[in-house]
Protein backbone atom coordinates (compact mmCIF):
# COMPACT_ATOMS: atom_id res chain seq x y z
CA UNK A 1 0.00 0.00 0.00
CA UNK A 2 1.09 3.32 -1.08
CA UNK A 3 1.37 6.00 1.36
CA UNK A 4 0.87 10.22 0.59
CA UNK A 5 1.53 12.44 2.96
CA UNK A 6 -1.39 14.83 2.82
CA UNK A 7 -0.42 18.34 4.22
CA UNK A 8 -3.14 20.58 6.24
CA UNK A 9 -5.67 17.52 6.44
CA UNK A 10 -7.92 19.41 8.73
CA UNK A 11 -8.24 21.75 5.49
CA UNK A 12 -11.74 22.12 3.43
CA UNK A 13 -9.77 20.81 0.12
CA UNK A 14 -7.70 18.26 1.87
CA UNK A 15 -10.43 16.55 4.12
CA UNK A 16 -12.08 15.65 0.38
CA UNK A 17 -8.48 14.55 -0.61
CA UNK A 18 -8.24 12.29 2.15
CA UNK A 19 -11.88 10.56 1.15
CA UNK A 20 -10.77 10.16 -2.31
CA UNK A 21 -7.49 8.74 -1.70
CA UNK A 22 -8.74 6.65 1.50
CA UNK A 23 -11.22 5.42 -0.93
CA UNK A 24 -8.70 4.19 -3.87
CA UNK A 25 -6.57 2.41 -1.04
CA UNK A 26 -3.81 4.87 -0.19
CA UNK A 27 -2.31 5.05 2.98
CA UNK A 28 -2.69 8.67 4.33
CA UNK A 29 -0.26 10.30 6.71
CA UNK A 30 -2.23 13.70 7.52
CA UNK A 31 -0.47 16.35 9.02
CA UNK A 32 -1.61 19.25 11.41
CA UNK A 33 -0.40 22.01 13.19
CA UNK A 34 -2.03 20.06 16.53
CA UNK A 35 -2.65 16.45 16.63
CA UNK A 36 -6.03 17.13 19.03
CA UNK A 37 -7.56 17.57 16.04
CA UNK A 38 -7.20 14.03 14.24
CA UNK A 39 -10.78 13.03 16.03
CA UNK A 40 -12.21 15.72 14.24
CA UNK A 41 -11.00 15.05 11.06
CA UNK A 42 -11.84 11.22 11.49
CA UNK A 43 -15.27 11.89 12.10
CA UNK A 44 -16.14 14.11 9.12
CA UNK A 45 -14.27 11.80 6.97
CA UNK A 46 -15.58 8.49 8.25
CA UNK A 47 -19.46 9.05 6.35
CA UNK A 48 -17.97 9.54 3.11
CA UNK A 49 -15.44 6.12 3.24
CA UNK A 50 -16.95 3.22 1.11
CA UNK A 51 -15.19 0.94 3.20
CA UNK A 52 -15.19 2.39 6.62
CA UNK A 53 -12.19 -0.24 7.68
CA UNK A 54 -9.86 2.09 5.61
CA UNK A 55 -9.78 4.70 8.24
CA UNK A 56 -7.15 2.66 9.85
CA UNK A 57 -4.82 3.71 6.94
CA UNK A 58 -5.25 7.53 8.37
CA UNK A 59 -2.37 8.75 10.37
CA UNK A 60 -1.55 12.11 11.78
CA UNK A 61 1.72 13.91 11.88
CA UNK A 62 2.12 17.33 13.60
CA UNK A 63 3.70 20.03 10.92
CA UNK A 64 4.24 23.53 11.11
CA UNK A 65 4.84 25.61 7.75
CA UNK A 66 6.80 27.86 9.86
CA UNK A 67 8.95 25.44 10.96
CA UNK A 68 11.55 22.41 9.87
CA UNK A 69 10.51 20.32 13.28
CA UNK A 70 9.05 16.80 12.11
CA UNK A 71 9.27 17.38 8.37
CA UNK A 72 12.01 14.44 7.79
CA UNK A 73 9.98 12.11 10.43
CA UNK A 74 6.69 13.02 8.41
CA UNK A 75 8.17 12.31 4.68
CA UNK A 76 10.12 8.85 5.58
CA UNK A 77 8.37 6.23 4.09
CA UNK A 78 6.20 8.03 2.15
CA UNK A 79 5.65 7.11 -1.89
CA UNK A 80 3.87 10.97 -2.39
CA UNK A 81 3.64 13.96 -1.04
CA UNK A 82 -0.12 16.30 -1.73
CA UNK A 83 1.07 19.59 -0.36
CA UNK A 84 -2.63 21.45 -0.01
CA UNK A 85 -1.82 23.16 3.43
CA UNK A 86 -1.35 27.07 2.74
CA UNK A 87 -3.21 30.28 4.35
CA UNK A 88 -6.38 31.79 2.33
CA UNK A 89 -7.66 34.67 4.25
CA UNK A 90 -11.18 36.50 3.81
CA UNK A 91 -9.61 39.81 4.12
CA UNK A 92 -6.32 41.09 2.78
CA UNK A 93 -3.22 41.43 5.55
CA UNK A 94 -2.06 45.05 6.47
CA UNK A 95 1.25 43.75 6.07
CA UNK A 96 1.66 41.82 2.86
CA UNK A 97 4.49 39.44 3.94
CA UNK A 98 2.60 38.05 6.57
CA UNK A 99 0.33 35.72 3.34
CA UNK A 100 3.52 35.97 1.24
CA UNK A 101 6.10 33.92 3.23
CA UNK A 102 3.97 31.84 5.15
CA UNK A 103 3.30 30.72 1.57
CA UNK A 104 6.35 30.12 0.55
CA UNK A 105 8.45 29.22 2.63
CA UNK A 106 5.66 26.19 3.79
CA UNK A 107 6.36 25.26 -0.28
CA UNK A 108 9.86 25.13 -0.21
CA UNK A 109 9.94 23.65 3.12
CA UNK A 110 7.34 20.70 2.40
CA UNK A 111 9.44 20.22 -0.87
CA UNK A 112 12.99 19.91 0.45
CA UNK A 113 11.70 17.90 3.01
CA UNK A 114 10.19 15.06 -0.27
CA UNK A 115 13.28 15.67 -2.04
CA UNK A 116 15.78 14.72 1.05
CA UNK A 117 13.71 12.34 1.79
CA UNK A 118 13.70 10.95 -1.98
CA UNK A 119 9.99 11.18 -2.72
CA UNK A 120 9.58 11.93 -5.95
CA UNK A 121 6.18 12.34 -6.79
CA UNK A 122 4.98 15.54 -5.49
CA UNK A 123 1.17 16.91 -6.37
CA UNK A 124 1.02 20.55 -5.22
CA UNK A 125 -2.57 22.70 -4.49
CA UNK A 126 -1.64 26.16 -5.91
CA UNK A 127 -4.05 28.68 -7.54
CA UNK A 128 -6.52 30.34 -10.20
CA UNK A 129 -4.75 33.26 -8.14
CA UNK A 130 -1.56 32.18 -10.04
CA UNK A 131 -3.07 32.24 -13.56
CA UNK A 132 -5.55 35.10 -14.02
CA UNK A 133 -4.36 38.18 -12.26
CA UNK A 134 -2.70 38.91 -15.90
CA UNK A 135 -4.00 40.66 -19.26
CA UNK A 136 -5.42 37.86 -21.84
CA UNK A 137 -3.00 37.04 -24.41
CA UNK A 138 -3.94 38.39 -27.85
CA UNK A 139 -6.72 36.91 -29.35
CA UNK A 140 -8.06 34.93 -26.49
CA UNK A 141 -11.33 35.09 -24.48
CA UNK A 142 -10.38 33.09 -20.94
CA UNK A 143 -6.95 32.26 -19.28
CA UNK A 144 -5.21 29.04 -19.00
CA UNK A 145 -2.21 27.19 -17.87
CA UNK A 146 0.76 29.16 -20.08
CA UNK A 147 -0.75 32.41 -17.83
CA UNK A 148 0.94 33.52 -14.92
CA UNK A 149 -0.41 36.64 -12.46
CA UNK A 150 1.81 39.48 -12.77
CA UNK A 151 3.51 40.44 -9.71
CA UNK A 152 3.89 43.90 -10.78
CA UNK A 153 0.33 44.56 -11.27
CA UNK A 154 -0.92 47.29 -9.16
CA UNK A 155 -4.27 45.34 -8.44
CA UNK A 156 -2.80 42.21 -7.73
CA UNK A 157 -3.84 41.05 -3.67
CA UNK A 158 -1.14 40.10 -1.49
CA UNK A 159 -3.03 36.37 -1.83
CA UNK A 160 -2.60 36.26 -5.38
CA UNK A 161 1.17 37.58 -4.76
CA UNK A 162 1.49 34.42 -2.11
CA UNK A 163 0.17 31.90 -4.06
CA UNK A 164 1.94 32.96 -7.86
CA UNK A 165 5.35 33.43 -6.04
CA UNK A 166 4.47 29.88 -3.98
CA UNK A 167 4.09 27.94 -7.01
CA UNK A 168 6.66 29.70 -9.12
CA UNK A 169 9.32 29.04 -6.40
CA UNK A 170 7.98 25.58 -6.27
CA UNK A 171 8.65 24.91 -9.89
CA UNK A 172 11.80 26.53 -9.36
CA UNK A 173 13.40 24.19 -6.96
CA UNK A 174 12.32 21.35 -9.11
CA UNK A 175 14.31 23.11 -12.10
CA UNK A 176 17.48 23.68 -9.72
CA UNK A 177 17.83 21.52 -6.89
CA UNK A 178 15.34 18.57 -7.97
CA UNK A 179 15.07 18.10 -11.46
CA UNK A 180 14.40 14.24 -10.83
CA UNK A 181 10.93 15.57 -8.69
CA UNK A 182 7.80 14.83 -10.81
CA UNK A 183 5.34 17.91 -9.72
CA UNK A 184 1.94 18.42 -11.01
CA UNK A 185 -0.10 21.49 -9.60
CA UNK A 186 -3.39 21.65 -9.02
CA UNK A 187 -5.05 25.45 -9.86
CA UNK A 188 -8.37 25.89 -8.57
CA UNK A 189 -10.67 28.57 -8.94
CA UNK A 190 -13.04 29.50 -6.28
CA UNK A 191 -13.50 26.84 -4.37
CA UNK A 192 -17.33 25.79 -3.33
CA UNK A 193 -19.25 22.64 -3.06
CA UNK A 194 -20.02 20.25 0.45
CA UNK A 195 -17.90 20.88 3.34
CA UNK A 196 -17.38 17.73 5.52
CA UNK A 197 -18.26 19.22 8.60
CA UNK A 198 -18.26 22.77 10.24
CA UNK A 199 -14.50 23.24 9.92
CA UNK A 200 -14.50 24.64 6.50
CA UNK A 201 -12.34 27.31 6.98
CA UNK A 202 -12.59 30.46 4.85
CA UNK A 203 -13.99 28.80 1.49
CA UNK A 204 -17.87 29.06 2.48
CA UNK A 205 -17.75 32.23 4.01
CA UNK A 206 -19.05 34.14 1.36
CA UNK A 207 -21.62 31.60 0.65
CA UNK A 208 -22.58 32.31 4.77
CA UNK A 209 -22.67 35.94 3.85
CA UNK A 210 -25.53 35.70 1.04
CA UNK A 211 -27.15 33.24 3.89
CA UNK A 212 -27.46 36.03 6.46
CA UNK A 213 -28.67 38.49 4.25
CA UNK A 214 -26.38 40.50 5.57
CA UNK A 215 -26.10 42.97 2.69
CA UNK A 216 -28.97 44.83 1.33
CA UNK A 217 -27.38 44.56 -2.19
CA UNK A 218 -24.79 42.60 -3.79
CA UNK A 219 -21.40 43.69 -5.32
CA UNK A 220 -21.57 43.29 -9.06
CA UNK A 221 -18.55 40.97 -9.36
CA UNK A 222 -17.82 37.40 -10.43
CA UNK A 223 -16.24 34.35 -9.74
CA UNK A 224 -15.10 31.44 -11.87
CA UNK A 225 -16.31 27.95 -9.83
CA UNK A 226 -15.03 24.62 -9.18
CA UNK A 227 -16.66 22.10 -7.14
CA UNK A 228 -14.27 20.63 -4.06
CA UNK A 229 -15.44 17.48 -5.41
CA UNK A 230 -13.74 17.80 -9.03
CA UNK A 231 -10.64 19.57 -6.75
CA UNK A 232 -10.29 16.46 -4.83
CA UNK A 233 -11.17 14.45 -7.64
CA UNK A 234 -8.48 16.64 -10.09
CA UNK A 235 -5.42 15.80 -7.25
CA UNK A 236 -6.02 11.60 -7.22
CA UNK A 237 -5.84 11.64 -10.92
CA UNK A 238 -2.91 13.57 -11.35
CA UNK A 239 -1.12 11.93 -8.78
CA UNK A 240 -1.98 8.62 -10.37
CA UNK A 241 -1.45 10.29 -14.37
CA UNK A 242 2.13 9.88 -15.76
CA UNK A 243 1.09 12.29 -18.88
CA UNK A 244 0.58 15.45 -15.63
CA UNK A 245 4.23 15.49 -14.55
CA UNK A 246 5.19 18.65 -15.15
CA UNK A 247 2.37 20.27 -15.80
CA UNK A 248 -0.32 23.08 -14.24
CA UNK A 249 -3.77 21.93 -14.45
CA UNK A 250 -6.80 24.62 -14.37
CA UNK A 251 -9.75 22.86 -12.22
CA UNK A 252 -12.72 25.49 -12.90
CA UNK A 253 -16.39 24.35 -14.23
CA UNK A 254 -17.44 28.11 -15.14
CA UNK A 255 -17.77 31.65 -14.30
CA UNK A 256 -20.67 33.16 -11.84
CA UNK A 257 -22.06 36.61 -11.17
CA UNK A 258 -22.85 37.13 -7.48
CA UNK A 259 -26.10 37.77 -8.01
CA UNK A 260 -26.28 34.70 -9.96
CA UNK A 261 -25.07 32.91 -7.14
CA UNK A 262 -27.70 34.25 -4.89
CA UNK A 263 -30.36 33.63 -6.93
CA UNK A 264 -28.92 29.81 -7.47
CA UNK A 265 -29.48 29.47 -3.85
CA UNK A 266 -33.20 31.72 -3.95
CA UNK A 267 -34.34 28.94 -6.12
CA UNK A 268 -33.24 26.26 -4.16
CA UNK A 269 -34.26 27.37 -0.95
CA UNK A 270 -36.86 29.52 -1.94
CA UNK A 271 -38.40 29.60 1.53
CA UNK A 272 -35.01 32.36 2.81
CA UNK A 273 -34.32 35.50 2.55
CA UNK A 274 -31.65 35.77 -0.19
CA UNK A 275 -30.60 39.37 -1.39
CA UNK A 276 -30.07 39.33 -5.08
CA UNK A 277 -30.53 43.37 -5.87
CA UNK A 278 -27.02 44.50 -7.34
CA UNK A 279 -25.54 47.73 -5.96
CA UNK A 280 -24.17 50.43 -7.86
CA UNK A 281 -20.08 50.35 -8.19
CA UNK A 282 -19.54 53.74 -7.19
CA UNK A 283 -21.40 53.15 -3.59
CA UNK A 284 -19.20 49.57 -3.27
CA UNK A 285 -16.05 51.73 -3.44
CA UNK A 286 -17.26 54.34 -0.85
CA UNK A 287 -18.38 51.71 1.34
CA UNK A 288 -14.53 49.59 0.99
CA UNK A 289 -13.22 52.73 2.60
CA UNK A 290 -14.64 51.55 5.80
CA UNK A 291 -15.43 47.54 5.64
CA UNK A 292 -12.03 45.63 5.02
CA UNK A 293 -13.66 42.76 3.62
CA UNK A 294 -15.65 45.36 0.87
CA UNK A 295 -11.62 46.88 0.32
CA UNK A 296 -10.61 43.54 -0.88
CA UNK A 297 -13.28 42.99 -3.42
CA UNK A 298 -13.54 46.96 -5.04
CA UNK A 299 -10.47 46.13 -7.69
CA UNK A 300 -12.91 43.53 -9.30
CA UNK A 301 -16.05 45.38 -9.62
CA UNK A 302 -17.46 44.85 -13.00
CA UNK A 303 -15.23 42.20 -13.81
CA UNK A 304 -15.69 38.29 -14.31
CA UNK A 305 -12.79 35.94 -15.46
CA UNK A 306 -13.22 33.20 -17.43
CA UNK A 307 -10.49 29.74 -17.43
CA UNK A 308 -9.77 27.35 -19.98
CA UNK A 309 -10.19 23.85 -18.11
CA UNK A 310 -9.51 21.99 -21.43
CA UNK A 311 -6.38 19.96 -19.65
CA UNK A 312 -8.22 18.79 -16.81
CA UNK A 313 -11.06 17.52 -18.97
CA UNK A 314 -8.21 15.96 -21.74
CA UNK A 315 -5.80 15.33 -19.32
CA UNK A 316 -7.15 14.01 -16.15
CA UNK A 317 -10.83 12.89 -17.70
CA UNK A 318 -12.76 15.30 -14.89
CA UNK A 319 -16.25 15.49 -16.02
CA UNK A 320 -16.97 19.13 -14.12
CA UNK A 321 -20.22 19.06 -11.75
CA UNK A 322 -21.93 22.42 -13.20
CA UNK A 323 -20.97 26.06 -11.21
CA UNK A 324 -24.80 26.13 -9.99
CA UNK A 325 -24.92 23.01 -8.30
CA UNK A 326 -21.24 23.82 -6.09
CA UNK A 327 -22.75 27.38 -5.42
CA UNK A 328 -26.20 25.11 -3.86
CA UNK A 329 -23.86 21.95 -2.17
CA UNK A 330 -22.36 24.78 -0.52
CA UNK A 331 -25.55 26.49 0.87
CA UNK A 332 -26.98 23.09 1.95
CA UNK A 333 -23.60 22.65 4.20
CA UNK A 334 -23.91 26.29 5.39
CA UNK A 335 -27.43 25.63 6.00
CA UNK A 336 -27.02 22.05 7.60
CA UNK A 337 -24.38 22.76 9.24
CA UNK A 338 -24.46 26.28 11.32
CA UNK A 339 -28.26 26.53 10.81
CA UNK A 340 -29.37 30.28 11.86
Amino acid sequence: MQTVLLTGVSGFIAKHCAVKLLNAGYAVRGSVRNTARADEVKDALRPHLTNPASLQNLTFVPLDLGHDDGWAEAMAGAHALMHTASPFPLVQPKNPEDLIRPAVDGTLRALRAAHQAAVGRVVLTSSSAAVMDSPLRPGRTSHDEADWSDLASPTITAYSRSKTMAERAAWDFVANDAPGMALTTINPTFVLGPALDAHYGTSLRVIERLLSAKDPMLPQIGFPIVDVRDVAEAHLRALQTDAAIGQRIIAAEGSLWFHEMAQAIRDHAPNRKIVTRRAPNALMRVLGLFDAEIRTIVPSLGKIDWLDNTRARTLLGIDFIPAREAVVAAADSVIRLKPA
